[in-house]
């Protein structure tokens, strides 16, 4: 019997995928990463018994980075990122511990099908999985095929079960055309952001944002935003006239003129022609015409009309509907939601689809008279050979989607029912008079047969007042002939709905990638999101954009990235080569990089003009040790502690509040100490400016506080308050929290794992005892007499927070509520320290943790 691994995207489409295969005859087992669980079952597989494993990924099993070193932009030249600089694949995320999950799963299989979502990342993804499980597998005959690939739009049984029955081949084509597009990314991106953040960041105070980011996509993003902002700012209102003339059919009633000539720009033109047309008392109808017009039906829906309509009618930013989208695929409401196809092929079951739709009270009697009368077949709009357009698969209710997951899948229902609806028709009737010389119309509609707007009302013919029956040469009386005054008005800032048309019309990003550039210049601080959902710049992203066009425009036009664009598709098509096209775009980047660097005078003219130099920024708050001045406390983002008078700047812990440390010193360089908090329910925790930024033993890194110093003597380090190993990571240390009193904790310096204990204690101290059993630092606890929870009245006690039995109704494990989850400061990615297993500096061991102790803390924190 063969063993057949399978691999889908998702821990839920695995699931859901397995059970429509075994038709839920499986057992399920958790992996041994927790994320991610194991279905089996047993069937025929190429005509032969097989045993089926189906588990999953969590995304990406990979990601590219910079080899060690090359992460710290202290050390290395942006410029090296371009070539010199080696990159490798690392564990996207290495908690998950995925390659070692794979290859225990993978351990003996004969055979693998990839399940994985059906685009160029989830080809990508992909090579992922095999790198990891093929040199695991069993090795296959001269012959044998043991690669299969499962391509589907849907998690419905027959979309499923179809692609069991055609498996192909996984495409490396598509596959080198992500790798090539997130080395490109990673690459220019890198270089620009590093240069531009250490460089802004070192002269200005209140530029708000933590990264001055660079993107090929995310700048000329921010660009079609900048370049609406500056038609707005640069727009002269102008004064123009309008003739309005108004008669009256009948006694009672008056039918409103527009003016033929639309608008005049000239008072005196204006008052010469009301002159005119004044002098007549009657209006002369000089023409009346119908026609019979039709308002098409929409195409099929894809990615980008559904952002579009999501952000303009339904008040969602597109990486929220993208999420939501993405979840109702998983679940088997919707088709797969990345697709930039517009038409259906012609074998798709459209009546099935519609079917689902019968029963529901919003829109069954549209769907059964479609049914019943027969549907009309969708427009022809544009097949990329992807995926069928974004489907409704099954029916559902508003209580099982909830909130806006409802309000998505009701506007994709809505839509689909659409497409084979018929075609809105209207009677069009336009009447021409004259008044004078001056000729005038009137416009009215009458819908003959209301078709797809029945099922979306919101594109229906607005209803307009019925115009009178009238014929060729008919007069009415004149009621009222006036001029108005009006102004041009200037454009209004970008919707995020035009600003993905401009997006997809030049070719910035994929339907995919399109909401993560539009959310990044949100996050970055370059744009806010105003009322409508429009995109409005900020200082910030207003010079950055005018500074890269005034060294570089291509940086921020939409040319250069659209062309690369095609170059990776054509790697995707196998038309391209994959290193000349990297190596191409590199070197033209790196020329412009160069030019950058030497250029940058000209953006920072801009920036002194909107931005406050560091030395006048901030306020005072603590000591520098070097000039026992006082240095200012930034607190825009990110914040830091500039000394003007060394003109020095100290890199400060993100995302909580800072305030002095009791004027205490460090004892290593005499500056002030701080304190970094993040709430009442967080963590805090003191730490040196200068320490904390120029480690002071070998065995610290930049962006250490003194929950991590190892000084063997220093009162505040983690030689005198750590107490004994993270009871949930493997590298932190539970480290005395000394300002929480008299509601005591300690806290993982490391995770974000905190034990509150011993409340209202009088006073805790570390001692420099141990524990017996598991080498935890003792405690020392003193409590009030009035409020000593000890037994006896007794009011001190000296005892290990893990095992003394005295302690254990005192202690409680909680997660500390973090503003971000990444609250170190300092740029790039940390890298993790060492285990730490061992004796600690101080003398004290990191507690063990014997086999039976585990089950005793499960126990004892729950």
């Amino acid at each position: 019997m063969k063993t057949v691994l399978m691999v889908a995207e998702k821990p839920s489409l695995a699931q859901s995928i397995a059970k429509i295969l075994s038709r839920g005859s499986m057992s399920s087992r958790k992996g041994l990463n927790g994320a991610c669980s194991v279905h089996e079952y047993t069937g025929s597989f190429m005509g032969q018994s097989a045993h089926f494993k189906m588990t999953s990924v969590c995304g990406h099993v990979m990601t590219l980075d910079f080899i060690g070193k090359y992460n710290s932009w202290d050390k290395v030249d942006p410029a090296e990122l371009f070539s010199k600089a080696p990159t490798e694949k690392k564990e996207a995320n290495p908690k998950l511990t995925m390659v070692k999950f794979l290859q225990v799963e993978g351990r003996g299989c004969d055979c693998i099908v990839l399940w994985l979502d059906c685009d160029k990342e989830g080809e990508n993804i992909c090579f992922e999985v095999l790198d990891a499980v093929l040199p695991v597998m069993n090795k296959p005959r001269s012959t044998e095929r043991t690669v299969y690939r499962a391509k589907f739009s849907s998690i419905t049984d027959t979309d499923i079960c179809n692609a069991m029955n055609h498996l192909g081949e996984p495409n490396r084509n598509e596959a080198l055309s992500v790798d090539a597009r997130q080395e490109l990314d990673l690459r220019i991106g890198c270089a620009f952001t590093r240069f531009q953040t250490k460089y802004f960041q070192g002269k200005y105070g209140n530029l708000d944002s933590s990264l001055i980011s660079f993107g090929p996509c995310q700048t000329p993003t921010l660009g079609f935003c900048v370049e609406r902002h500056d038609k707005i700012q640069s727009f002269k209102p102008e004064t123009y006239w309008v003739l309005q003339a108004k008669v009256n059919p009948e006694k009672e009633s008056s039918l409103t003129l527009d003016w033929d000539r639309v608008r005049v720009f000239d008072r005196e033109v204006a008052q010469m022609f009301l002159n005119i047309t004044k002098m007549a008392k009657e209006a002369k109808v000089e023409s009346v015409s119908k026609k019979e017009k039709v308002k098409q039906r929409p195409l099929a829906l894809n990615t980008v009309e559904m952002l579009r309509v999501a952000s303009a009618a339904l008040g969602m930013g597109p990486q929220h509907a993208m999420q939501i989208a993405e979840r109702l695929y998983t679940q088997g409401y919707i088709s797969y939601p990345r697709t930039e196809t517009t038409h259906y092929p012609e074998n798709f079951d459209l009546k099935g689809c519609l079917r689902q739709q019968a029963n529901n009270p919003y829109w069954a009697e549209t769907v059964k008279a479609l049914l019943s009368e027969g549907i009309n077949r969708p427009r022809k709009g544009h097949d990329a050979g992807d995926h069928p357009p974004i489907t409704p698969m099954r029916a559902a209710t508003e209580a099982e989607l909830g909130g806006d997951g409802w309000r998505l899948y009701e506007y994709i229902t809505r839509h689909f029912i659409a497409t084979v609806s018929a075609d809105c028709k209207y009677l069009q009737t336009t009447i021409s008079f004259s008044i004078g010389p001056e000729r005038f119309t009137c416009i009215g509609k009458v819908v003959t047969s209301p078709g797809f707007t029945e099922i979306m009302p919101w594109r229906s013919i607005p209803l307009e007042e019925s115009l009178p029956h009238c014929e060729k040469g008919d007069l009415f009386p004149v009621g009222e002939i006036k001029l108005l005054e009006k102004q041009t008005s200037p454009p209004d800032y970008l919707t995020e709905a035009e600003l993905i048309t401009l997006m997809e019309k030049h070719g910035i990003g994929t339907d995919a990638s399109i909401p993560v550039h539009i959310n990044n210049i949100c996050q970055r601080n370059y744009v806010t999101v105003e009322s409508g959902r429009r995109l409005k710049p900020t200082n910030l992203g207003i010079v950055l954009v005018h500074g890269y066009y005034k060294i570089d425009a291509e940086l921020v036009l939409p040319t250069i990235r659209s062309a690369v664009e095609k170059q990776l598709n054509l790697i995707a098509l196998g038309k391209a080569n994959y290193h000349q096209v990297l190596e191409h775009t590199l070197d033209i980047f790196k020329r412009k990089f160069h030019y950058f660097v030497d250029s940058i005078a000209g953006m920072d003219e801009l920036m002194e003009v909107s931005f406050s130099p560091l030395a006048a920024t901030g306020k005072p708050l603590s000591r520098c040790g070097k000039c026992h001045r006082f240095m200012k406390y930034i607190q825009a983002k990110p914040s830091r502690l500039h000394c003007s008078h060394c003109d020095d700047t100290y890199s400060l812990p993100q995302n909580g509040t800072i305030k002095l440390y009791k004027e205490l010193r460090c004892p290593l360089d005499d500056f002030e100490l701080v304190l970094w908090s993040s709430g009442s329910r967080g963590k805090s925790y003191p730490l040196c400016p200068y320490c904390y930024n120029h480690p002071p033993f070998r065995d610290m890194k930049k962006g250490m506080g003194c929950n991590e110093c190892t000084h063997p003597t220093c009162q505040h380090s983690l030689s005198m308050l750590g107490i004994g190993q993270c009871v949930e990571c493997e590298n932190g240390v539970l480290v005395l929290d000394s300002t929480s009193g008299p509601k005591w904790k300690m806290a993982c310096n490391k995770c974000n794992v905190i034990v509150h204990f011993f409340e209202n204690a009088h006073k805790v101290r570390v001692s420099p005892e141990t524990c017996d059993l598991c080498d935890a630092a003792l405690v020392d606890v003193d409590f009030n007499k009035a409020k000593s929870p000890l037994p006896g009245d007794e009011t001190q006690h000296s005892g290990c927070v893990f095992c003394d039995p005295v302690f254990q109704d005192l202690v409680e494990l909680k997660h500390a509520a973090m503003r971000h989850p990444m609250h170190r400061g300092g740029q790039g990615k940390r890298q993790g320290r060492g285990r730490g297993k061992g004796r600690r500096p101080g003398g004290r061991l990191n507690p063990k943790k014997p086999k039976d102790k585990m089950a005793a803390l499960a126990a004892y924190f729950v």
